[in-house]
């Protein structure tokens, strides 16, 4: 089935504006946006993917990844299809630009069958929205989340942060961590590469804070496109001074994909905007780049580490079961 879909307006006859993210689209009759799941039908939006998943299945709370939301537990996660944006780099293309054709002879699922299934598997501590943007299925997201903060399960979005501030207040409700994929900090970076803009995300950043939601940040670091000491730079400046310097910062090495190919990062490179982002933040990680180990978590104040990653294997030997450093005290920032 479609569903009705939430924020939109009547502009004409058979003609309507999606209000959901910064781009506004204005769909005719029989067309999409751009994220092309939204559809208008004789005026009405509907949401095209309303139940219908792209890939499920439990994971490590660190795949997402979030080191400090309850690091070492299970989460169930689900994706769908679509995206708000057009990454030129796209690392997961095949569910959010690569479309089915129709989606009618697709399985659809209801909100309370994937509740019941993160349910079943003893030590799952909630539902994470994931894989492609969620953003895009947001009606059939908040119903799930409703129910699942029923069964006092825990909500994870995994997002890019492009969405309009009042959508993004009625999210706030529901979902208790955020991961937001700040993928450059110049509108030209965003304008060229991912058909967008930084400005709306960076209101998402701000309004997760706001609201005292658990939050971490993960950056794709792609040779000679964002990876240049002045930008960088200013981006761990506002991270530690808007969002604050407990934020954990992930950085990611970039591989080619989709339509852009330049070289893979190197580690020297990872490694040098690390040191960057270490003079301002207290909890900064690389991604992607195996035996790197800058996976571990360490104590702010006594540099012990706290706790040890392999991979998704996780040992929480240096924290206490209060969230603080079993050295000095220190608490650290998170859920645990």
């Amino acid at each position: 089935m479609m569903k009705t879909a939430r924020y939109q307006e009547s502009i004409q006859r058979y003609l309507s504006q999606c209000n959901l993210c910064p781009h506004h689209c204005v769909i005719g009759d029989g067309k999409t946006g751009r994220c092309r799941v939204r559809e208008n039908t004789k005026g009405e939006i509907n949401l095209l993917t309303y139940g219908i998943v792209s890939s499920m299945g439990f994971d490590p709370i660190e795949k997402k990844p979030l080191y400090h939301f309850y690091p070492g537990k299970d989460i169930f996660s689900i994706g769908s299809f679509g995206c708000t944006l057009k990454c030129r780099f796209c690392q997961n293309w095949e569910i959010s630009q690569d479309l089915p054709n129709h989606y009618s002879r697709m399985k659809r699922f209801a909100p309370e069958e994937l509740v019941m299934t993160a349910a079943s598997k003893k030590g799952n501590i909630g539902i994470a929205y994931t894989y492609n943007e969620p953003t895009v299925w947001f009606e059939f997201m908040l119903d799930i989340a409703a129910i699942a903060r029923k069964y006092k399960m825990k909500n994870v979005m995994i997002t890019n942060g492009f969405i309009n501030p009042e959508p993004m207040d009625e999210l706030l409700t529901f979902i208790d961590a955020f991961n937001v994929d700040l993928k450059a900090f110049t509108e030209e970076f965003y304008r060229t590469l991912t058909f967008s803009s930084l400005e709306p995300v960076k209101e998402t950043l701000l309004r997760i804070k706001k609201a005292g939601k658990h939050l971490e940040i993960t950056n794709l670091v792609i040779p000679e496109l964002n990876d240049q000491t002045s930008d960088f730079t200013e981006m761990i400046h506002w991270i530690s001074t808007c969002l604050g310097g407990d934020t954990p910062l992930h950085l990611s090495r970039y591989f080619p994909n989709y339509k852009l190919n330049q070289s893979a990062t190197t580690a020297e490179d990872l490694k040098r905007l690390y040191n960057i982002a270490k003079t301002k933040l207290k909890y900064v990680y690389i991604g992607n780049l195996a035996g790197n180990g800058s996976q571990n978590t360490e104590c702010p104040s006594c540099n012990s580490t706290v706790i040890y990653r392999n991979r998704y294997n996780v040992l929480r030997s240096g924290l206490q079961k209060n969230g603080t450093c079993k050295n000095c005290g220190e608490k650290i920032s998170g859920f645990f």
